[in-house]
């Protein structure tokens, strides 16, 4: 049969959301900043952090958030290899750095763009919200105040600045209109929401774009990209993320695994995983896992079992009903639909494949699939047998180990 008449896909109806009718949404990674802010992380050596960056221009990602010099002798020198790399090794991927709107934290920023020689986006950002204002006894004239002079030095540099607004999800309307319009007034040709709190939900993410796009951008009169920074203490970091791409936003940010502030930030490697499903992502993601495992040693945090894609068992099975049907599918020799068959994902797109085992779920289908796959004899009847009374006993998916004994009981 055709591929198309496999799957019924009721992702691409008509009525509901057109996905080819999003233009180019670019990638920021913020793993080498943001997700060091994660108070349980270890900040890894500049080696790993240039494996990184290597890693994440294979996978396509467009920009990548170096770090903030403003925060000491050791971030400068970080930020400083990194664009050095860039240039040295001539990697697609371009550099921002995160800058308070103040002189102290923009000036590096240019000098270390100067010494290199490339131009590295200033990404300002000051907070937005009510309840910010609140508690720091802010006021809207002062901050205008400072961010005009820290947004003016950077474009003067000729620094590319992109604006941002700490807790926008929270913001008043006025508030934004003043903040993000002088911004472009000033030469920001990017500005950027950011979802602080993790507040937002999907309708309040589509609203925010829609409202910015409408009374903000359009009317300036600019060709201005917008930005999404979302976060993930209600868990709707990914969705949110996909809301806004709906809504018109031409960047999104994310970082390896999530990790990040609190519970951490949308989930790069699950973005790219969903923009190429939808046909927004034409690079090769075979590297994903190795993305994802080098920032889990260099950042020592553990990968959970059940992650999505990446994670040790999101292809991997030990239910009799779903090992059934991937031998079935394998057997009339077509990978396309083995992949796919009990999988939303298909491993082969990220360099994996789809792994059976045996466990107390198991049939007999998982313990020829196992044996056959090892070189062993699965029409060993009396073997197969052992295994699969030893499985039902057990209380656990069987290791290796525990199964090549079974298989040198005679």
């Amino acid at each position: 049969m055709d591929e198309q008449d496999l799957i019924f896909d009721w992702n691409h109806l008509p009525g509901g959301f057109d996905w080819s009718s999003v233009g180019p949404v670019e990638l920021d990674d913020e793993t080498l900043r943001d997700g060091l802010q994660n108070p349980s992380v270890t900040d890894p050596p500049i080696e790993a952090k240039i494996r990184m960056l290597h890693l994440m221009d294979e996978l396509g990602i467009h920009t990548a958030n170096v770090g903030l010099p403003g925060a000491g002798p050791r971030a400068v020198a970080d930020v400083t290899a990194l664009a050095k790399e860039i240039v040295r090794s001539g990697l697609d991927i371009r550099a921002n750095c995160a800058a308070r709107t103040v002189m102290a934290d923009v000036r590096p920023v240019a000098e270390i763009s100067q010494a290199v020689g490339m131009p590295i986006e200033a990404c300002t950002f000051i907070g937005s919200s009510p309840i910010r204002f609140y508690a720091e006894g802010w006021d809207l004239n002062r901050m205008l105040a400072t961010a005009e002079e820290a947004v003016s030095f950077c474009v003067a540099e000729g620094l590319p600045v992109l604006m941002v607004t700490e807790d926008s999800t929270r913001a008043h309307p006025d508030t934004l209109k003043a903040l993000y319009g002088r911004a472009i007034e000033w030469g920001a040709r990017r500005i950027c929401l950011a979802d602080t709190v993790g507040h937002a939900t999907p309708e309040g993410t589509r609203a925010l774009v829609r409202f910015v796009i409408d009374e903000i951008v359009t009317p300036s009169g600019e060709d201005i990209g917008v930005d999404w920074h979302g976060h993930r203490d209600r868990g709707l970091g990914l969705a949110n993320t996909l809301a806004a791409i709906q809504a018109g936003v031409t960047r999104v940010h994310g970082t390896a695994l999530g990790i990040g502030e609190r519970a951490g930030n949308a989930e790069m490697d699950l973005l790219l995983v969903n923009l190429k499903l939808l046909g927004l992502h034409d690079h090769d993601l075979t590297m994903l896992p190795a993305y994802c495992e080098e920032m889990a040693n260099n950042y020592r945090v553990d990968v959970p079992h059940a992650y999505p894609v990446v994670g040790q068992d999101a292809f991997r099975t030990g239910t009799g009903v779903h090992a059934a049907a991937i031998v079935k599918a394998e057997a009339k020799g077509d990978a396309w639909l083995a992949d796919r068959i009990y999988s939303g994902v298909p491993a082969s797109m990220v360099g994996r494949a789809q792994e059976i085992e045996i466990g107390p779920m198991s049939g007999l289908s998982n313990v020829k699939y196992w044996l056959r796959r090892r070189g062993f004899d699965a029409d060993d009847e009396a073997l197969c047998g052992r295994i699969f009374q030893a499985a039902k006993v057990t209380d656990h998916t069987l290791t290796e180990e525990e199964l090549r004994a079974l298989i040198g009981q005679r």
